[in-house]
């Protein structure tokens, strides 16, 4: 199975508060979907650590010439999952 792309897993996870914001599933249907919830949230969280690992920025060197540094890693997002 390929994985899921961000945009797809935020729309499900949109559709999903949507439901159970209605208040009008039973609790093994309200639980279900509550758990894909939760699935969908990880990888989205996952997918924009991913991305931000990525970014780069732009900074002056010492001679005053621009340079690429990779964007520093927050160690508090890895703690939290």
């Amino acid at each position: 199975m390929s994985e899921l792309k961000f945009e797809k897993a935020m729309t499900r996870l949109e559709n999903i508060v949507e439901e159970l914001e209605r208040g009008d599933l039973d609790i093994d249907k309200s639980l279900e979907i509550f758990e894909e919830g939760i699935k969908m949230s990880r990888l989205c969280s996952k997918k924009l650590n991913e991305a931000e690992a990525k970014i780069e920025k732009l900074s002056k060197g010492k001679k005053g010439d621009l340079i690429t540094e990779l964007f520093p890693m927050d160690d508090k997002n890895e703690e939290q999952e």
